[in-house]
């Protein structure tokens, strides 16, 4: 009998008020920091890795995602464009005079920036062409500039006056103008921004929450917005419809989940252990010690959470339900074993578990904690929540129940079936009967075959998926409504996007042109539906001297040919030629551009960036829409030579996906050292066979999961992986207890009877979850578990004590 770490107390009340003491030390600390700001958080892209980048990558990131985070898109579908219009500045109206104030910079199509920004465009037109214009003049092809600007001067829809003639006699400037808004399926009608739909009209209102989409009380705030500005309209207009998109609905589809998810799991969790535990022992005590096992390492785990991330994580939640199953284990091989031995005391029954219990929690934390050493900060959350409700749990049983577990418990069936189970294991594989060798010899000899067989195609149908949109599936009204909203325009935007750097200004915005004709092949070819660059808006200055130049020839050989052909009076020539060569020299800048854009343009603009080593890079963002082919698009861009700077793809979901690749693999690598090192360590204390014994049976049960999944088509992920880290170290947990059974194992049994049980109604119902990778975590520990506890008994045939 092991020496027991109690001997210098003096007596169970004493443990009990130092349980206690814990117990209410925890409770305040947990109070004290919700008041001082912990939360539980609900954005599912905390749960992902932090990626390491370079100063300029981060900042791209960051623009991109602050760009689009806690957007909100809306169409309203109408018949006519001035039922859109209307509608549209009523929902606008509404949403700017909601008492909350849930959102702001709510806005559509076109405002005084624009304007402004076309007078700066102006003020420059003599270095500015589209590219047809400029081609035309460098190849003497200037007729036909002259033809379209005629066509223009007598057309009822053309731009022509007076005033813009004697400033731009080819009216060049208009095409450049419109050359700045390439996507022709969009208008502008008083500010609204329209396009044209099938059945009518379409118009778009965008807006941004105040404060985070995944924070509930946010998401109430303008959920409630949105719904009161929508009965609004309807009420006036009940024939349009309204389309919207926005991480918002999916944060608020993910938010319900979880919580539905918590309370089903969580609830049918408990129901079948209370079951569970009244049908073992008939008795209200058992309930009673288990209920607060488990009470009491929900807090220790909950405050252990919130002390070392200041927050607690809607998912950590959902896979902390599982904590449940685990937690109450305890409970259970203290009760098991001590109705095998009802004249033990409860400090005699502690004494005869405690070297399971205590190897026990070492390797349940243990696995845990290997689960916090992945690159995802929700993982590392779940780790710490359960392994310090796992420390909870063990420390009410042993401060605890020494008061609590005196009590007598009644006679059950619980232990006879535990013996007869393991009695009949003995008869099917240790015969003694020539009858029973002979009928069985077959039986030995097909069931390695068939188990064989099963690990065959099983593990060769294995493939690997570790794309982190398993992470969230929104329901299909949400993604559909949202795909119908992107097709109105024209693929919106992605979240992965090009950035091109260079050492300075002007290299950046050359190398922003020579992308644009590659973004164009990629366009036409179907690789990408639209991009969102700079070159149209900010011509580097070589290309503007270049445009001077072409019109500057234009100007000295032409421009008394042009002022008759046009019909002008030739008094606007002087004053021409001297606005011409004042605009020499006068070039535009990104600061000029940019001091007069909307947000939206200047947050593809970068700057100079400084990195870590002290060097400056200039960066830009080209946003990417509807993306069909992005391996084919980043191909297209690396076979390319950019002599002035870097164009890179950037694909966060990518990357971390290819991470979590990594890591899967390394966890993989993990559990295969951990096999050997637990080997080793068990061969000190119970001998080779026995060790190797014990780390079989969650070897095992790894392979024969994975064959498993296999055969029923999911494909591993990371976790997959750390659930088999769970497997491993409660298929330990099993074979430790009946590796610790000296004299006799049907309390053992009865006891991992009722943990797998209890295992399986908490991690296997994680299996329900619409989350494919909580969903895959449960299904891993639904049949991992279930292995683990067909094999551990097996343990007892190399201890021989009471079979």
């Amino acid at each position: 009998m092991p020496r027991s770490p109690f001997n210098a107390l003096t007596s169970a009340k004493s443990r009990f008020a130092l349980w206690l003491l814990l117990l209410l030390a925890m409770l305040i600390s947990g109070v004290w920091q919700w008041q001082q700001g912990a939360r539980i958080q609900t954005d599912i892209l905390a749960m992902l890795p932090h990626l390491q980048q370079d100063k300029l990558t981060e900042t791209a990131l960051d623009t991109v995602e602050q760009r689009l985070a806690n957007q909100v898109y809306i169409a309203i579908l109408a018949d006519s464009d001035n039922q859109a219009v209307n509608a549209a500045q009523q929902l606008m109206t509404s949403l700017q005079s909601q008492p909350q104030q849930a959102f702001n910079a709510i806005r559509s199509g076109a405002d005084n920036q624009l304007e402004e920004l076309a007078k700066v465009y102006f003020e420059h037109r003599f270095s500015l062409l589209t590219h047809q214009q400029a081609h035309a003049l460098a190849t003497d092809n200037w007729h036909e500039l002259l033809a379209t600007a005629q066509n223009q001067l007598y057309s009822a829809f053309g731009f022509a006056n007076s005033q813009l003639l004697a400033s731009d006699p080819l009216l060049l400037f208009p095409a450049n103008l419109l050359a700045l808004s390439p996507n022709s399926k969009l208008r502008s009608q008083q500010g609204i921004l329209l396009t044209d739909t099938d059945s009518g009209v379409a118009a778009i209102v965008m807006a941004k929450g105040r404060d985070s989409a995944f924070s509930p009380t946010a998401q109430q705030q303008q959920i409630l917005a949105l719904q009161s500005a929508f009965s609004q309209i309807t009420q006036q207009y009940p024939q349009i419809r309204v389309l919207k998109a926005g991480a918002l609905f999916h944060a608020i589809a993910s938010t319900e989940s979880a919580k539905q998810e918590i309370s089903k799991i969580g609830l049918i969790s408990l129901l079948g252990i209370v079951l569970l535990v009244w049908l073992a022992f008939r008795s209200v005590m058992p309930l009673v010690a288990a209920t607060l096992t488990l009470s009491t390492g929900v807090v220790f785990a909950f405050v252990a959470t919130l002390s070392l991330f200041g927050e607690l994580h809607l998912l950590t939640l959902v896979f902390g339900t599982s904590l449940i199953g685990v937690a109450i284990d305890y409970s259970f091989h203290f009760y098991c074993e001590k109705q095998a031995h009802p004249n033990d005391t409860a400090s005699d029954t502690i004494k005869r578990i405690f070297p399971a219990l205590t190897l026990a929690l070492a390797t349940s934390a243990s696995a845990f904690i290997a689960i916090g050493f992945t690159p995802f900060p929700g993982m590392q959350q779940v780790a710490v929540f359960c392994a310090a409700g796992l420390i909870g749990a063990y420390l009410t049983l042993l401060l605890v129940f020494p008061l609590l577990g005196n009590h007598s418990l009644k006679h059950t069936q619980g232990l006879g079936f535990a013996q007869a189970y393991l009695n009949g294991l003995k008869r099917v594989f240790t015969p003694t009967q020539p009858v029973q060798k002979a009928s069985q010899k077959v039986m030995f000899m097909l069931l390695p075959v068939a188990v064989l067989a099963i690990l065959f195609f099983g593990l060769s149908q294995l493939t690997s998926n570790d794309d982190i949109r398993q992470l969230q599936q929104s329901p299909e009204s949400i993604t559909t409504e949202e795909n119908q909203l992107r097709q109105l325009l024209s693929g919106g935007t992605d979240n992965q996007f090009i950035l091109v750097s260079s050492a300075n200004e002007q290299d950046l915005l050359q190398t922003l042109e020579q992308l644009t004709p590659v973004l164009e092949t990629a366009i036409s070819n179907n690789e990408i539906a639209q991009a969102v660059s700079l070159s149209r808006f900010i011509p580097s200055m070589a290309r503007q001297q270049y445009h001077y130049q072409l019109q500057q020839q234009l100007y000295q050989q032409h421009l008394a040919e042009i002022i008759e052909q046009m019909g002008l009076d030739d008094s606007i020539k002087a004053s021409l030629i001297a606005e011409f060569n004042q605009a020499n020299s006068a070039w535009l800048t990104p600061q000029t551009v940019l001091k007069h854009a909307n947000d939206d343009l200047k947050a593809l603009w970068l700057g100079d960036v400084a990195s870590a080593d002290n060097t400056t890079q200039f960066g830009a963002i080209v946003l990417l829409g509807g993306i069909d082919s992005l391996p084919s698009l980043t191909q297209r861009l690396t076979n390319q030579s950019w002599p002035l700077g870097q164009v890179r793809v950037i694909d966060k979901v990518g990357d971390i996906s290819n991470i979590m690749g990594q890591y899967r693999q390394l966890t993989f690598q993990l559990l295969m050292w951990v096999f050997a090192l637990a080997s080793i360590v068990f061969s000190v204390k119970y001998g080779i066979k026995l060790a190797l014994a014990i780390v079989a049976v969650p070897a095992f049960a790894v392979l024969l999961t994975l064959a498993c999944l296999g055969l029923v088509g999911s494909s591993i992920s990371l976790f997959h992986a750390l659930a088999f880290i769970l497997v491993l170290g409660i298929g330990i947990d099993y074979s430790l207890f009946f590796a610790e059974a000296k004299h006799t194992s049907h309390g053992v049994m009865m006891a991992i009877f009722m943990s797998a049980c209890s295992t399986l109604l908490a991690f296997g119902l994680l299996a329900l979850s619409q989350t494919h990778a909580i969903h895959f975590f449960g299904l891993t520990l639904l049949f991992g578990i279930s292995f683990a506890f067909l094999l551990a008994p097996f343990i007892s045939f190399f201890t021989r004590k009471s079979l």
